[in-house]
C-alpha cells in the first residue's frame, strides 16, 4: 500500500487499485489531528480558545479516539473498572449503561439499588425507578445514537430496554458473550439480539472489549455505520469494489504515511495509532466536518447541516484507559503510581 499526493490530488493505492481522494480526505486528517491537539490542550487545562477552526471551535465533533470521549471515559472508569464484579456482571453493566448511553441515567439507578449485576438485576424495580425520572421530567436517553425501542409488551421504551436485558441474561446470550472468542464473534452475537441491528452491535462489541475479559486487538475487526458511508463517499470520487472496512483498514493502515504526505502533525494518545473503529469514527466526523467546509460534496444521506452546537460541559472526569493498552494513564487507580495524580479532563 503506498499513498502519493500531487498537488491538490491524494490517491492511495491499494493492490491493484487507485483510491482518488478528494480535499474532504486531507480534512479527514486535518479534524484528526486538529481535534486530538484540542483533547491535548484541555487535558493540560489550557486556557480556550483551543482551535483556529471555527467549524470545531463552535460545533460538537467526538475525539480523534473513541475511547477518549466523555461517555467512554466515564464507561471505562466507573461503570466497567468500578466496583469489582462478576464477568456477567459486567457485561450486563457494559449493555445497561450503553442502552441509554447516558451518565445521568445511569448514576441515578446505581445510587438507589447500589452496584448493578446480573444476580441482582430486577427489570421491574429499575423501570418503575425510571418511571419516576422520566415524570419528573428528566431525559432517560442520549441522543449520540437513535435507540430502537424493542418490542417486548410493555407501553414504555425504557421499560421494553430492561425486559430485554433480563432477556439476555436468562436466554444465555449474557453467558455467549462472556466466552466470545473474538471481536467479530462479539458482534456477531450482539447483532442478533432484537432491536439492536449491525451499528449499535459494533459500537457495543467495541464497548465490551475494553474490559478485561477479552484480549482482542482493535485492529480485529470493524464494521462500518451509515455516518462512516457518507465520510467514506465523501473522501473518495470511486472505491470500486473495496468495502467500506476494505477502505477503513487500508487508511488505518496508511495513516502514518497519509500524514506524513500531506504535512500534517499528529500526537498519537501516548503512542497508540489510530485503530479501525478510530478510524470509522473519523469518517463520521468528517462526513458533517465536510457539510459546511466542502458543500459541493454530497454523501448518501443528503445532509446539509451539523445539527449538534457545542456546549462545553465544565464537570471533570478522570482520564483513565483500559490497562490492557498499557498507556501511562489506567483505569485502575491502583495501578497508578502514588506520584502519579489523575489528569482531570473536562469535556
Amino acid at each position: 500500500m503506498s499513498v502519493v499526493t500531487e498537488g491538490s490530488t491524494t490517491r492511495m493505492f491499494v493492490g491493484r487499485r487507485t483510491l482518488q481522494a478528494t480535499q474532504a480526505f486531507t480534512s479527514y486528517w486535518h479534524l484528526a489531528a486538529e481535534r486530538q491537539r484540542i483533547f491535548y490542550q484541555r487535558l493540560r487545562r489550557e486556557p480556550p480558545p483551543w482551535t483556529d477552526d471555527a467549524v470545531l471551535a463552535s460545533h460538537r465533533f467526538t475525539n480523534a479516539y473513541r475511547a477518549s470521549d466523555r461517555v467512554s471515559q466515564y464507561l471505562i472508569n466507573n461503570v466497567i473498572y468500578g466496583p469489582r464484579v462478576d464477568a456477567r456482571s459486567t457485561v450486563l453493566r457494559v449493555l445497561l449503561f450503553k442502552v441509554f448511553n447516558r451518565i445521568d441515567t445511569w448514576r441515578y439507578l446505581e445510587e438507589n439499588v447500589g452496584p448493578i449485576t446480573a444476580g441482582r438485576f430486577n427489570a421491574a424495580q429499575l423501570a418503575r425507578l425510571l418511571d419516576i425520572r422520566l415524570a419528573a421530567g428528566n431525559r432517560l436517553y442520549s441522543a449520540a445514537y437513535i435507540m430502537p425501542s424493542p418490542k417486548l409488551g410493555a407501553d414504555r421504551k425504557h421499560e421494553n430496554h430492561l425486559r430485554l436485558l433480563a432477556q439476555l441474561i436468562s436466554d444465555g446470550t449474557i453467558d455467549k458473550l462472556v466466552d466470545a472468542s473474538s471481536l467479530q464473534e462479539l458482534y456477531e452475537i450482539l447483532a442478533g439480539v432484537h432491536s439492536f441491528g449491525k451499528f449499535l452491535a459494533f459500537q457495543f462489541a467495541i464497548d465490551l472489549n475494553y474490559t478485561s475479559l477479552y484480549p482482542f486487538s482493535e485492529m480485529d475487526y470493524v464494521v462500518a455505520g451509515p455516518g462512516a458511508h457518507d465520510g467514506i463517499a465523501k473522501c473518495f470520487t470511486d472505491t470500486g469494489d473495496y468495502q467500506a472496512e476494505d477502505v477503513i483498514r487500508a487508511v488505518a493502515d496508511s495513516a502514518e504515511r497519509c500524514l506524513a504526505e500531506l504535512e500534517i502533525e499528529f500526537e498519537s494518545l501516548w503512542g497508540r495509532p489510530l485503530q479501525l473503529v478510530d478510524c470509522q469514527n473519523l469518517f463520521c466526523e468528517v462526513d458533517k466536518y465536510a457539510r459546511v467546509m466542502h458543500p459541493e460534496l454530497q454523501g448518501l444521506s443528503g445532509r446539509t447541516r451539523i445539527k449538534q452546537r457545542y456546549v462545553p460541559n465544565d464537570e471533570p472526569i478522570a482520564v483513565g484507559y483500559p490497562p490492557k493498552w498499557g498507556l501511562p494513564v489506567t483505569a485502575i487507580p491502583a495501578l497508578r503510581s502514588e506520584n502519579q495524580p489523575t489528569p482531570q479532563l473536562q469535556l
